[in-house]
């Protein structure tokens, strides 16, 4: 089946190379492209895009702006945000994830992992740069209300295992690194992570982070016993 992309960048010179280099890749295609938010979330309802690749930095509404109003769109409930910009700030990986996408990438990246990340979203699944989630888990370090008795209550539908996993997703292990971790099979893994998913009302991985931080699951610098 066939990955249709959207592009949302104000630059032209840069939608026409991700065109060609998402158009290049099988089974891989650009549907539609937008110069800005508003552009963006029209295109988005209009062309069924399976994966949209939002730049965070547009005239008028911005690529957060427009990213919460496609999550917040019960009829675009599955399409998938991955989040382009130059800079890598705290602020925006924060405010990208916390907005609906399901992932966050500087535009410096190379062009086998722009085109991995597409499918890693496309499949359900998040995905951050190593360098964004450094800077989601120092947002949270930040925030001296995270980790509240209301919060935490918002666990107590998980088993036992489910948050044991979800702690390891927020640690940024895929689902065969916490198979391994916890041996297990991939599928089990799995599994357990969309059971997670279902039962918190996330949207993807990427909110099982937001959800593992700020209700004190996983504390910010602190690593789980290999």
């Amino acid at each position: 089946m066939t990955i249709r992309v959207l592009l949302a960048d104000d630059q032209t010179l840069i939608r026409s190379g991700f065109r060609v280099l998402v158009n290049s890749a099988p089974g891989l295609e650009v549907v539609a492209e937008a110069a800005n938010g508003r552009q963006a979330v029209e295109l988005a309802r209009s062309e069924r895009a399976d994966v949209i690749l939002m730049d965070v930095r547009m005239p008028g509404t911005d690529g957060l702006a427009a990213t919460r109003q496609i999550t917040a769109d019960d009829s675009l409930a599955g399409v998938k945000v991955l989040i382009l910009t130059t800079f890598e700030v705290d602020e925006y990986v924060f405010e990208a994830i916390r907005a609906g996408a399901s992932g966050f990438l500087g535009k410096s990246v190379e062009p086998d992992e722009l085109i991995s990340a597409i499918r890693v979203v496309a499949g359900g699944d998040a995905l951050l740069s190593p360098k964004a989630v450094r800077g989601l888990m120092n947002r949270f370090l930040a925030q001296p209300e995270i980790g509240t008795s209301t919060d935490a209550e918002e666990l107590a539908v998980l088993t036992d295992r489910e948050r044991e996993v979800v702690g390891l997703v927020a640690l940024g292990l895929s689902n065969d690194e916490i198979a391994d971790r916890l041996v297990l099979s991939p599928l089990t893994a799995k599994t357990h992570v969309n059971r997670a998913m279902v039962k918190l009302d996330a949207r993807d991985r990427a909110q099982l982070v937001v959800i593992a931080y700020r209700t004190g699951l996983v504390r910010a610098g602190v690593q789980q016993p290999q």
